[in-house]
């Protein structure tokens, strides 16, 4: 999801295992290729998500709110619920729950829940009030109920399936991060991506500002900070965590992507891979699917929202990782 800092951009491509001496790959490395393109000049795509039923791949543009499809062995993704849908202009987090449908996020707004067959909107939930705010992504977990991270207020918000069911309604605060936050500049943007465990245990979020990992606990509400052994998350974006415990994770500015191991309990974390590369164009979201990892390459720097311009972008594409 968007929030990007100041990192600077790195040039060298890593594959770093903890407690070995890093190792180095070539140019002619064929880890990252294209899975498929974005049709469109200025997409500036954000977030990414997969069903696993269809195989079908979602892609949500922060430009302009189109959400793409892309159909499997397709090269190039088709628009699947287009600008101004609902009245949204903009797509940040994107997931797809155990019933095919897909939720999408709005920044400025709130979540909207679509029939992934039909692209009817089934659900909407919007923050109250007209504070600042910037609800960024999205965890669902097996009980059916979607948590989601406001980078401004430094809080998640819960939609319950019987909010669901009721078809609309006010984002309600689950849990307010704020006190255990690290202390940082006033207006700085903090949480981003958020995952859940598999059981319905706890919910793992990130200070991409910090570069903590927080988990918070589903039966207590008890929220810690995870201890993170050989690295740490700065400017971590998107989040994708993997039934045996492998979190990935994209970091946008320096073009990098981290996978690390949880403990069984997700209160701690080691780091076991770093691949950076500028191929990567700005990764912003990610998800694991059939032994390839998926990765938005965003271009936010090529004319979007990330400050000073570095040029033009090109065609708009997500990046296939092999090995992460």
């Amino acid at each position: 999801m968007r929030l990007l800092t100041t990192v600077a951009l790195t040039t060298t491509l890593t594959f770093a295992a903890l407690g070995g001496a890093p190792e180095q790959a070539g140019a002619a490395d064929a880890r990252i290729s294209t899975a498929f393109s974005l049709p469109g000049a200025k997409v500036y795509p954000e977030g990414i998500a997969a069903d696993p039923r269809t195989h079908m791949v979602y892609v949500g543009s922060y430009a302009d709110g189109t959400v793409y499809r892309a159909r499997p062995g397709r090269r190039t993704a088709e628009v699947f619920l287009p600008s101004g849908t609902d009245g949204r202009h903009t797509a940040n987090g994107l997931r797809v729950d155990d019933r095919g449908r897909l939720w999408v996020t709005d920044s400025t707004a709130g979540v909207s829940v679509y029939d992934t067959a039909t692209g009817a909107r089934l659900a909407h939930f919007e923050v109250a009030g007209a504070s600042p705010r910037f609800v960024n992504d999205l965890t669902i977990t097996p009980d059916g109920t979607a948590y989601l991270t406001d980078s401004v207020r430094a809080v998640i918000y819960r939609v319950t399936p019987d909010q669901l069911a009721a078809g609309s309604g006010t984002l309600t605060e689950a849990y307010d991060l704020t006190p255990a936050l690290r202390p940082r500049p006033a207006g700085t943007f903090t949480l981003n991506g958020i995952v859940s465990d598999r059981a319905g245990r706890y919910l793992l979020t990130v200070d991409m500002t910090g570069g903590d990992l927080y988990r918070v606990d589903l039966a207590d509400g008890a929220v810690r900070r995870v201890d993170l052994v050989g690295g740490d998350l700065k400017a971590a974006d998107g989040l994708d965590l993997s039934p045996d415990g492998t979190l990935r994770v994209a970091h946008n500015v320096p073009n990098t992507l981290t996978r690390w191991q949880l403990s069984g309990d997700g209160t701690r974390a080691r780091l076991v891979h770093t691949l950076t590369d500028p191929a990567l164009q700005i990764p912003t979201t990610l998800t694991h699917t059939r032994g390839r990892t998926l990765v938005v390459r965003s271009q936010f720097d090529k004319g979007g929202p990330l400050t000073p311009s570095t040029g033009a972008p090109t065609t708009f594409t997500i990046a296939s990782v092999r090995g992460l």
